[in-house]
């Protein structure tokens, strides 16, 4: 008797929030609030929001390409790679380690982009498009005095090719009579960032190179001294790892890569 009452309770209970819920479903979707008092079409705010979330999406990645991970990063890999071992330091404390650094150089870029830019569109100071402007200026510079010129000349008539072939007016070029501040604000971003990338690889596999020499060195005396004693069934590298690690402990080899790869930047 008592589960049966229970039961007719919860029907009851049931029957009473859908019957009050009636007019609430009854009641059309208004999505004019969608649009707000500014105008425009419900059509090009939903575009806008799909494109909101699809940069939001993208936006490591974005920020990738455009600060100093890439090259740090890759450095910290080669690095692991030249001392012989696989998963030590793991890849997280290396990806940690490489965006706290990037953080470090970047700094200020960051606070560029943030106070000019981020900050006024957030207090609804200046419109969605002078905030990309002025977040954008930053980063443009940090690019601009890390690029290669042949990289930046490569992608620049490269892009000019592109435009002629599908027959469309290239967006204008940098003038020739600008400033190098100038024709980082005036070069399009797509050739910019293209040419950056390519400039990063680069430099972080000179860097590498330089990593590696000193423990190609090891290698091969300790590969030489045990042709020498007779053990060639042993593998050198075994022998080699503690005197690779040994030495990058001894040169403080953390401070010295950290230390350079921040003057890198300067």
């Amino acid at each position: 008797m008592k589960a049966r009452a229970f039961f007719m309770i919860l029907a009851l209970a049931g029957a009473g929030l859908i019957l009050g819920s009636q007019p609430a479903i009854a009641q059309s979707l208004d999505l004019g609030g969608i649009v707000g008092d500014e105008g425009g079409s419900l059509t090009g705010r939903i575009i806008q929001f799909v494109a909101l979330l699809t940069v939001l999406s993208i936006a490591p990645g974005l920020l990738i390409m455009v600060t100093s991970f890439t090259r740090v990063v890759i450095v910290l890999s080669l690095l692991r790679t030249g001392l012989g071992l696989q998963q030590t330091p793991p890849n997280m404390v290396l990806i940690s380690l490489a965006l706290f650094v990037t953080a470090y150089v970047m700094a200020p870029t960051f606070d560029q982009a943030w106070n000019n830019g981020l900050r006024p569109l957030l207090n609804e100071q200046i419109t969605e498009e002078q905030a990309f402007n002025r977040i954008t200026i930053p980063f443009r510079h940090f690019m601009f005095d890390n690029v290669r010129e042949k990289d930046l000349a490569l992608f620049d008539n490269l892009f000019g090719l592109l435009y002629e072939k599908s027959d469309t007016e290239r967006p204008a070029p940098p003038r020739e009579e600008a400033t190098p501040v100038e024709i980082a604000e005036e070069i399009d971003l797509r050739v910019l960032i293209a040419a950056f990338m390519i400039s990063e690889l680069r430099r972080a596999f000179e860097i590498g190179f330089l990593i590696f020499l000193p423990f190609l060195v090891i290698d091969i005396v300790v590969a030489t001294v045990l042709m020498a004693m007779g053990m060639m069934m042993l593998p050198p590298v075994i022998i080699s790892l503690p005197f690779k690690i040994v030495f990058f402990v001894l040169i403080d080899g953390w401070y010295l890569l950290t230390a350079g790869l921040v003057r890198s930047f300067l």
